[in-house]
């Protein structure tokens, strides 16, 4: 047999000629002259020569295929059978683009096809081509598509009529559902279809603890098929005796709806599942010009813009999350039967799926996202950065080849740490500043602009802790004036002199390093907590203000970390806590990733659950401060007796761990 592709290089190209060498065929492959070593690398896969796949130089787009005349005439009359697939797969691909591929690419084979005399021709058309179809569609309909409104859909309806009323070849159609990824192996070419969700998955898996419920969508069904159905079904049904003339639909009968797609991968990534899903057809009550109204309104059409553009989903994706169109394919079942070709389920093969795309396609693989790579050349302020997580964290950021500004009390330590950076090969600038002092703060500030110009970066380290339950502290009035005038206005002091460069620059990161207290409501901390919560919210109304302007700002709420600063409490040597380079680490994620927020799973949770079931989390919380004991010495100069640390208490701190007690 001899066989002739367009689109053989392909995602369905590729595995359809591996089947159709398995047959001891000779595969002639159209493809461009620039685009002959993708087909040498697949001759290369598949251990066959020259003799066995034959490149036909030409293109899509120009007459007959734009091949030349002399190789025409060799192959005329030796084409049993010609597959034509290539196309623009793409939903967010430009209408010319799309119009030329589809509809004159489609035309250029069927001549093509004619003048070498092909015994078949194959179309792999899409069940595109039924357009937004309300209902079943069937694989004798044609006509009778509606809603042609996206290119995308236009176009695989008009090249397949292109087929049906040019093609003087005898011919059949072939409709493929959404194709996705390889059944046994994950093998996939793109993200498309489905896979524009897995970057929602993703993130909601690095918030939340699988086991919490979240609420989402129901949606329309979406015909999901993987490329080994499809393409085993394709190689079959063409080389069948009597079906010329016929449409079949490469379709899965019993297809998903949205929601339960999500939930399905949501449990093939390990990420929580939708335990509610809203149908948006409850909310069809509303007029259609309201709705519409309330699309076109400026903050949706942002917001909008703004998650998806995030998630990496195109606009048009969300016209097919309520699909109305479902497809009948008793001609593919008839010709299949007995055959062992069928669908497999979506949830015996959605693991590997989900393995291939988040180590082959998640988009964050095709991104520098190293911290030297964000931060080369870069001005980034840490302060206090001689101890604990700032200075761990000045010492990743010495390797990078960041301009790095360090800030703190004592300068006999400010330079030892700053020669120590340089030996690390860190371009160090050391300047001494006690942050609870504002005019040292200005003078800080100025300084720092004067030399370098604009801060990049700046990472609100310096902080004050200090443990005491309030019964203890009714006359300490000024633990609340310190922690208040280092860990709040200190750090605002800062953000309001550097910010006035970012914001003419129009770009730069303000990095605070909050408490898991501030989700939890740690009791004993509650000057520490009100001093970070009060940061959180001036960051939250400063991000408003400036989100537009390209200023941003990234929160931690630090779990319990092994710094100096919480050496005193003794007991904490006995509880689960991260390394300062653990703490360094998620500094470094907020450089490079800029999100709104860094947290555990259980301070997320924490959050949640203040939120639907405040007096619950006080319970826990009230339990959890009976438990452990106060500070030593108490007020006064009373020292209060130190017990030993139960068993009880490190199993507390093991299941809360990373909470301050």
């Amino acid at each position: 047999m001899n066989y002739f592709l367009t689109g053989g290089t392909g995602f369905i190209g590729r595995f359809l000629m591996e089947k159709l060498l398995a047959r001891g065929g000779t595969v002639h492959v159209l493809v461009r002259e620039q685009s002959q070593g993708k087909l040498d690398a697949l001759r290369e896969r598949w251990g066959v020569d020259d003799s066995r796949v034959k490149a036909v130089i030409g293109d899509l787009t120009s007459k007959n295929l734009g091949i030349d005349a002399k190789t025409l005439k060799a192959l005329t009359g030796k084409v049993d059978h010609f597959f034509h697939l290539a196309a623009v797969y793409d939903m967010g691909a430009d209408e010319e683009a799309q119009q030329a591929t589809n509809i004159e690419g489609t035309r250029a084979a069927v001549n093509a096809a004619e003048a070498m005399g092909a015994k078949h021709f194959h179309h792999v058309s899409s069940i595109a081509a039924a357009g937004m179809f309300k209902g079943t569609f069937r694989e004798d309909m044609f006509e009778e598509a509606e809603k042609l409104d996206h290119p995308y859909l236009m176009t695989k309806h008009e090249s397949e009529k292109v087929v049906r009323e040019e093609c003087k070849v005898p011919f059949r159609i072939y409709r493929p559902g959404m194709v996705i990824g390889h059944s046994a192996t994950g093998e996939m070419e793109k993200v498309d279809g489905p896979y524009y969700f897995f970057k929602m998955i993703q993130k909601i898996r690095r918030t939340l603890p699988q086991w919490v419920p979240t609420i989402g969508i129901e949606g329309g069904r979406l015909n999901i098929v993987p490329v080994d159905f499809v393409v085993n079904a394709l190689d079959h049904i063409a080389h069948l005796d009597g079906e010329d003339g016929n449409c079949f639909h490469l379709v899965d009968s019993d297809p998903y709806k949205v929601g339960e797609i999500l939930n399905i991968f949501s449990e093939a990534g390990h990420a929580p599942k939708m335990a509610m899903r809203i149908d948006a057809r409850m909310f069809g009550f509303i007029p259609p010009f309201i709705r519409q109204s309330l699309k076109n309104l400026p903050p949706v059409k942002r917001l909008t813009g703004s998650v998806l553009e995030d998630m990496g989903i195109p606009r048009s994706v969300l016209s097919f999350i309520n699909y109305p169109t479902r497809f009948d394919a008793r001609e593919t079942e008839r010709v299949l039967k007995g055959t062992g070709i069928e669908v497999p389920r979506l949830p015996d093969y959605a693991p590997v799926i989900w393995d291939f795309w988040e180590r082959h396609l998640d988009p964050e693989l095709f991104k520098d996202r190293t911290l030297k790579g964000t931060v080369d050349g870069k001005v980034v302020v840490i302060t206090g950065a001689t101890s604990g997580i700032g200075l761990a964290t000045a010492e990743k950021l010495a390797e990078t080849g960041a301009i790095l500004v360090i800030g703190a009390r004592t300068r006999e330590t400010l330079d030892k740490v700053a020669a120590s950076l340089e030996e690390k090969g860190g371009k160090v600038h050391a300047y001494q500043c006690d942050f609870s002092d504002m005019e040292a703060c200005d003078q800080f500030v100025k300084t720092v602009l004067d030399n370098h110009g604009h801060v990049d970066v700046l990472i609100n380290n310096a902080g004050r802790s200090i443990r005491r339950s309030l019964s203890l502290a009714f006359d300490r009035f000024h633990d609340f004036e310190r922690t208040m005038q280092l860990n709040y206005f200190g750090s605002v002091r800062l953000i309001m002199g550097f910010a006035p460069s970012m914001l003419e620059r129009k770009g730069g990161h303000v990095v605070n390093i909050s408490s898991i207290g501030v989700l939890t409501n740690a009791p004993r901390f509650s000057a520490y907590v009100a001093s970070k919560s009060a940061l959180d919210a001036f960051s939250r109304c400063a991000a408003s203000e400036w989100s537009d302007q390209n200023v941003t700002f990234t929160t931690i709420n630090m779990p319990l970390v092994k710094t100096p600063m919480i050496a005193p409490t003794k007991i904490y040597d006995s509880v689960p806590t991260l390394s300062p380079e653990e703490a360094a680490d998620m500094v470094a994620d907020a450089i490079v990733y800029r999100p709104k927020r860094i947290a555990t799973r259980l301070g997320v949770f924490a959050q949640v659950l203040h939120a639907v079931a405040p007096k619950m989390g006080e319970i826990v919380m009230n339990t959890g401060y009976r438990m452990f004991p106060d500070s030593s010495p108490g007020v006064g100069g009373k020292v209060i007796e130190r017990p030993k640390v139960s068993t009880e208490q490190v199993a507390f701190a093991a299941v809360m761990r990373g909470i301050h007690w």
